[in-house]
C-alpha cells in the first residue's frame, strides 16, 4: 500500500534504484508525486510514468553540479537523501582510511553538497522539506543499546550527518526549509541484510507520512520511521 500523502509535490530522491531508495520513488509516485529518482547508472527496470531518472554520484562534487544545472528553474518540494553506503569490512581490526573517508563522502558531506546545490529549488517550493536519512547506530544515546554493529565508518557517519542536520536546520529556518534527521528502522534491503526485521514498504510509508506532516517546526528533528523521538 502507498502512502496516503496528502499533497503531491516534487520530489529528488538520491540512490534510488534499489532497496528503501526504490520504495520511496514507488510510494511516491502512486501518490501522484513528481518524482526525480537519481543514482550512479540508469536503471534496468523501468520506473513509473511520473519518475524522472537522472544519473548522480553522490560522491563525486562535479556530479551532482551537473544535477543541479539540469534541474535549473525546477521547484523541488522534498529533497531526500538517501544514498549511503558501509565498510566492506567493519570492525577495529580491518579499519582502513581510505575507506573510511569513502563512507564519509557519501554519507555525510553529500547530503550537505545536495542541499546547498539544490538551494535553489526548494527556495521556489511553498513547503521545502530535506530529510536526511540518518540511522539510530550514530546516535550517541541509543546507537549501542541494542545494537552490535561494529562498522566505525558507518556509525561516525551518521552521528555527523545528525550534526549537519542540526547545523543546516538552523542556517535555513530563516527561509523556512525544515530539515529532518530520520531513522528507517533495521530494514530487509541489500544493506539491512536478510535477518533485518522491517519490509522496506513499511518503513518507507512512515518515512513518507513523517516527511509530509512536516513542518518548519519539526525542523532539526532526529525521529524514527513511525514518528518516535530518537536521542542524539
Amino acid at each position: 500500500m502507498a502512502a496516503k500523502l496528502e499533497s503531491a509535490g516534487t520530489v529528488l530522491i538520491t540512490g534510488a534504484r534499489r532497496g528503501l531508495g526504490r520504495e520511496l520513488v514507488r510510494q511516491y509516485a502512486a501518490a501522484d508525486w513528481r518524482v526525480i529518482a537519481c543514482g550512479r547508472a540508469f536503471p534496468t527496470v523501468g520506473f513509473e510514468e511520473n519518475v524522472q531518472f537522472q544519473p548522480l554520484d553522490v560522491t563525486d562534487p562535479v556530479s551532482i553540479h551537473a544535477l543541479a544545472g539540469r534541474l535549473v528553474g525546477r521547484s523541488i518540494d522534498v529533497l531526500v537523501n538517501n544514498a549511503a553506503v558501509r565498510s566492506p569490512a567493519p570492525g577495529l581490526e580491518a579499519l582502513e582510511a581510505a575507506t573510511f573517508l569513502d563512507v564519509i563522502s557519501a554519507n555525510t558531506l553529500a547530503p550537505i553538497l545536495m542541499t546547498k546545490a539544490l538551494l535553489p529549488n526548494l527556495r521556489l517550493a511553498a513547503r521545502a522539506i530535506v530529510a536526511n536519512i540518518s540511522s539510530r547506530a550514530g546516535s550517541m544515546t541509543e546507537g549501542l543499546l541494542d545494537d552490535e554493529d561494529d562498522d566505525y565508518a558507518y556509525r561516525c557517519s551518521k552521528a555527523a550527518l545528525n550534526m549537519a542536520t542540526v547545523q543546516l536546520a538552523r542556517d535555513l529556518k530563516a527561509e523556512r526549509i525544515a530539515v529532518l534527521a530520520l531513522h528507517p528502522g533495521w530494514v530487509r534491503t541489500d544493506m539491512g541484510g536478510p535477518e533485518a526485521v522491517l519490509p522496506a514498504a513499511r518503513s518507507a510509508r512512515g518515512l513518507c507520512g513523517i516527511i509530509d506532516r512536516a513542518s518548519i517546526k519539526d525542523s532539526g528533528s532526529f525521529l524514527t520511521f513511525d514518528g518516535k523521538p530518537v536521542g542524539w
